[in-house]
């Protein structure tokens, strides 16, 4: 059976986590692939509670019930801008770190869509992360072309969250499939991406940055790529978003604070694809 159509029956009933039945795929990149994983669907966890021979203080207890309204806030949120998504497939696009990986997982699980990292499932058919690197740096166009198959699977498909590896915005072939949903450019700034790469080896991005941590080389990577994330449906700043909860250090900025600004983003994208749809009816 064909990969695509095992994906395409494993969301017709979506439970919390799809195994598809694995396939096999060349190691090599100079050819298509095709995607063996497993679907990550994860449900809300239920909130933590304090025992209750425990005292917590007013400043604690304020903090609490923030995080809890926040919660309520973006869950209401959510709700009301699935009506108008329809099922649409959301591509986050950006530099590779956490911020991003921990939105669009969030972000799943508040319009109940599958999360996939796109670098992961690169990584899988190349036989693991190391071996992923390894390639990129050996064989540059069969890795790029691995990195489009993969895009062509995913895009093809509705009610996807996806965290978009670099690769994704360096040729106007995968611009063209990431128009198959909204993409979103998360903007982290360096110094940020930087320290997770230095703490994170695993991420696919060259040797020398992820062994080293050179910012001179993240700083050319960055503007590199800087023209195709402009391409992206809608921007959300993390520098911006703490500016506007009046937060000095941007590591306030928690995960629930920036997906609020990426589902009000996608609301004002929706209306105004609302709006057009509308104003393209004959009378």
């Amino acid at each position: 059976m064909e990969m695509t159509t095992i994906l395409h029956s494993s969301l017709t009933n979506p439970p919390f986590t799809a195994h598809l039945s694995p396939s096999k795929f060349p190691r090599s990149f100079s050819t298509p692939f095709r995607l063996r994983t497993s679907l990550s669907f994860s449900p809300s966890l239920p909130p933590k509670s304090f025992p209750t021979n425990c005292s917590v203080s007013d400043d604690t207890t304020s903090s609490n019930v923030a995080t809890v309204d926040l919660s309520i806030a973006l869950k209401k949120k959510a709700t009301d801008v699935s009506a108008d998504l329809r099922g649409t497939s959301i591509f986050l696009v950006g530099m590779n770190n956490s911020v991003k990986s921990s939105l669009g997982m969030l972000l799943a699980d508040l319009f109940r869509y599958y999360y996939f990292d796109s670098d992961a499932l690169v990584s899988e058919a190349a036989g693991g992360e190391s071996a992923a690197i390894s390639l990129k740096e050996s064989d540059e166009k069969g890795f790029r072309e691995s990195e489009t198959e993969v895009l062509k699977q995913l895009s093809s498909m509705g009610r996807l969250v996806v965290c978009a590896g670099d690769g994704a915005v360096q040729n106007s072939t995968n611009l063209a499939l990431l128009r198959h949903g909204i993409s979103i450019w998360i903007d982290v700034p360096l110094d940020m991406v930087a320290k997770g790469i230095i703490g994170n080896k695993s991420l696919l991005l060259s040797s020398e940055i992820a062994i080293s941590g050179s910012y001179s080389e993240l700083m050319a990577l960055y503007e590199d790529m800087r023209r195709g994330y402009a391409t992206a449906d809608a921007t959300v700043s993390l520098q911006k978003v703490a500016y506007q909860l009046g937060y000095e250090d941007m590591d306030a900025v928690t995960t629930e604070d920036i997906t609020m600004e990426v589902l009000k983003e996608i609301e004002r994208l929706t209306k105004v694809k609302k709006m057009m749809e509308a104003a393209a009816r004959p009378f």
